[in-house]
């Protein structure tokens, strides 16, 4: 579900400079806003979809967050003009308002903290496995321009991954358990320990910091720092997103070759395998020791280092390997990232709590397109803007230190060790 979801909201980077900028006169600044605008309509119905999860249960709703988002998604095959595309990037904002952080509140559901980190690298790998597959699909279906009802190619395109939303939307309907006492999968004491492990977490949670309620999730100054540091991480995931395939563009006139669009789909490909790879043995790490704050500095120093730095590469196949870097950075941080609202939120605030991180981090979805097709209309090169991903990334990195600071200055993390957030192996704050 994860993988098709990156891939439609995504679908966009793709048809760009196939295409798509040509066919609709797009400027620069034009395809930046309707890339962000999607992230408008999606943070205005976040932390509702996300309660109304809650209510109704995790089948019913991501099943109906997933064809409704399917259903707009193929509307972008007849599209006709900037204000039609932006307008359909608006409503697919809508659609899929809560699929993401729905998905997390699930596995919490499910999942006892000391495993969280391990299965959310799990399901987070589906991210950059999206670019490894989907860019080279991406390039097949668009090079089948005018065989199919006579669509250009990139309108083939997003009816092409449209379709698989709603199917596995319909799946998704009669296979999704909303907690485990429902799994027909699980013997009986399987369920009971599991059941047991996960009902003993929410009542420790519960009287160990009392963040049970709306109220308490909105007004956690932990939460609100977790929105911040989420923003740098999804300015840079953003910003690469969309405009690697129009950097790989480039490529052609500084190397003086011509690439078919099945070859800029793999070149897209390239850093996101490795960042596939570095994402689950980071994440493999932080099971086997603990969360540490590291865990998510690191990342956030090295992307924030290395996106600039791809600007004086000097060669195509330089720039992509200190691209490579800066996707291995962000896709390690994340899914350790997300095993931190649901240690210290339970219930309805850990919907809300979760939810609201979504949004306020999401909220760099919008502007990190927008700011970088407008700088670089203004300026005419991505010299500036991705200076300016570089800055959110370091900032989220100083961002994180100073959060695992006021935890050690309180006293609740170890003496003599590097300052932790949660220690997995142990199941205990520390």
């Amino acid at each position: 579900m994860f993988f098709i979801n990156y891939l439609d909201r995504t679908a966009i980077g793709f048809a760009a400079p196939n295409g798509m900028n040509d066919d609709l006169a797009l400027s620069a600044a034009q395809f930046g806003f309707a890339s962000g605008v999607f992230f408008i309509g999606y943070i205005l119905l976040e932390v509702p979809s996300n309660l109304a999860l809650h209510r109704f249960g995790a089948r019913k709703w991501l099943a109906r967050i997933m064809v409704s988002w399917g259903i707009v998604a193929a509307l972008f095959t007849w599209v006709g003009n900037f204000e039609q595309l932006a307008i359909l990037r608006f409503i697919l904002g809508v659609a899929e308002a809560g699929f993401f952080p729905g998905a997390i509140l699930f596995l919490s559901l499910w999942v006892p903290a000391r495993h969280r980190s391990k299965i959310l690298s799990l399901f987070y790998i589906a991210q950059p496995l999206t670019t490894v597959i989907g860019a080279p699909l991406a390039g097949l279906l668009i090079q089948q321009d005018g065989v199919f009802f006579g669509l250009a190619g990139w309108r083939f395109m997003f009816l092409g991954v449209a379709i698989p939303a709603i199917v596995v939307g319909i799946i998704a309907w009669f296979y999704l358990k909303d907690r485990p006492a429902d799994a027909k999968w699980l013997t009986a004491e399987e369920k009971t320990w599991l059941t047991g492990a996960l009902e003993k977490e929410r009542v420790t949670a519960e009287e160990a910091h009392k963040h049970v309620s709306i109220r308490h999730a909105f007004g956690s100054g932990r939460v609100w720092m977790l929105c911040f540091i989420y923003f740098g991480f999804i300015y840079g995931l953003y910003a690469l997103a969309f405009f690697l395939p129009t950097i790989i563009e480039g490529f052609q006139a500084q190397a003086g070759v011509e690439f078919d669009v099945l070859q800029k789909g793999l070149i897209t490909a390239i850093p996101y395998l490795p960042a596939a790879i570095a994402l689950y043995f980071w994440s493999q790490d932080a099971h086997r020791r603990g969360l540490k704050t590291w865990h998510i500095v690191i990342p956030a120093i090295a992307g924030g280092v290395s996106i600039p730095l791809a600007l004086f590469a000097g060669s195509p196949v330089l720039t992509i390997a200190v691209i490579t870097i800066t996707a291995m950075a962000i896709f390690s941080a994340l899914p350790n990232f997300w095993t931190l609202p649901t240690q210290f939120l339970t219930g309805v605030a850990a919907a809300a709590g979760v939810a609201l991180i979504n949004t306020i981090g999401n909220l760099a979805g919008f502007s990190a397109p927008y700011i970088t097709g407008a700088v670089f209309d203004w300026t005419g090169g991505y010299e500036i803007p991705m200076f300016i991903v570089g800055f959110f990334m370091l900032l989220s990195a100083v961002l994180m230190l100073i959060l695992s600071r006021q935890r050690h200055n309180a006293g609740t993390d170890t003496p003599n060790a590097a300052p932790l957030i949660f220690d997995e192996a142990a199941g205990r704050d520390r």
